[in-house]
């Protein structure tokens, strides 16, 4: 079996296809033949270094969508050829073994590119909306970086469930697409005076749910466009993290919580138990839908990282494997 390792730290050059050997499924553990699978912010700065925790060496990837080729002993839900995806580090290989506890099966009606975008990006926006927000149908959500994997399933949810949504960006063709899909506002990050903007937008009452991805460049922005009782939910750093604020914030009650999927404890009891069960079923009725950005091959990892740090893209990178 073979993958893109890295066994030191750096450039996209370090991502390395090698041969990586046999994977042999432990208990509770699937063997996934990979089809197809998803790019994230997170994996730069793996690669790079800069993400916390990460030892070498490692092989590159989150998330796939493939087929089921082996099941060890203990799995009873799936079996070898079955349609599948999920999360599991690893994943920019021909093959992977997966946590059985982590694996869906994937909708009928959706494609092994689509379901690709799907696990990280959807999984951390619904266990950031509803686990730790817990939100509800008629407050008022802003989405920082909306075009990011993350920030697009946090539109979808959001409207989903009747909420009132605006989305930041860095660049106007981004925040038109969001317009687009639904958003009820959308604002430049780099140029618009936010706090302004959304007061205007929501007749001065501010923001009940804040995502905050983008950390110390837009974190005063954000938490200044805040209402009485908000809850800002912090899971991203991407414009720096070191975070400031005033404690005059107590005046409106806001609650700072921060988030993590891959550490939460009510992330596998509360949000893989919920998405299994409300999610999935709107994917399949085509009410939710990942979307998809760049597809390449696999080989052109190094490509799809250009494209990370380019920041032109709308969707999630999605890198096919040959048969």
């Amino acid at each position: 079996m073979r993958g893109f390792l890295v066994e030191e730290f750096g450039g996209a050059d370090v991502m390395q296809w090698r041969e990586l050997g046999a994977l042999q499924p432990g208990a509770r553990q699937v063997l996934v033949r990979v089809k197809a699978s998803g790019v994230n912010f997170a994996e730069t700065r793996m690669r790079a270094g800069t993400y916390s925790g990460q030892e070498l060496p490692f092989v590159m990837g989150m998330e796939c969508a493939g087929l089921v080729a082996e099941c060890g002993s203990g799995v009873t839900e799936f079996k070898p050829g079955d349609r599948v995806f999920g999360r599991a580090r690893g994943s920019h290989a021909e093959a992977v073994l997966f946590e059985a506890d982590h694996l869906m099966t994937m909708p009928k009606a959706v494609s092994f590119v689509e379901a690709a975008a799907i696990p990280v990006s959807w999984l951390t926006a619904w266990h950031a909306l509803d686990t730790v927000a817990g939100f509800q149908q008629g407050q008022r959500v802003l989405i920082e970086a909306v075009a990011s994997g993350v920030g697009s399933a946090a539109l979808q949810i959001a409207k989903w469930a009747g909420c009132w949504t605006a989305g930041t960006a860095s660049r106007d063709p981004k925040l038109e697409i969001a317009r687009q899909r639904g958003a009820d506002a959308a604002y430049n990050y780099k140029r618009d005076d936010i706090p302004v903007l959304v007061k205007r937008d929501t007749q001065g009452r501010g923001i009940d749910i804040g995502l905050m991805t983008i950390g110390e460049e837009t974190a005063d922005a954000l938490l200044e466009s805040m209402g009485m009782d908000g809850k800002v939910v912090m899971y991203g750093s991407t414009g720096g993290r070191q975070v400031c604020f005033n404690l005059n914030i107590g005046v409106r009650n806001l609650s700072l919580m921060s988030m993590s999927i891959s550490t939460s404890a009510r992330f596998m009891s509360c949000t893989m138990p919920r998405f299994r069960e409300v999610a999935l079923p709107l994917f399949a009725d085509g009410v939710f839908k990942a979307p998809v950005g760049p597809v390449l091959p696999l080989s052109e990892v190094a490509r799809a990282h250009e494209l990370i740090d380019e920041r032109n893209h709308f969707g999630k990178i999605i890198l096919t494997v040959d048969d």
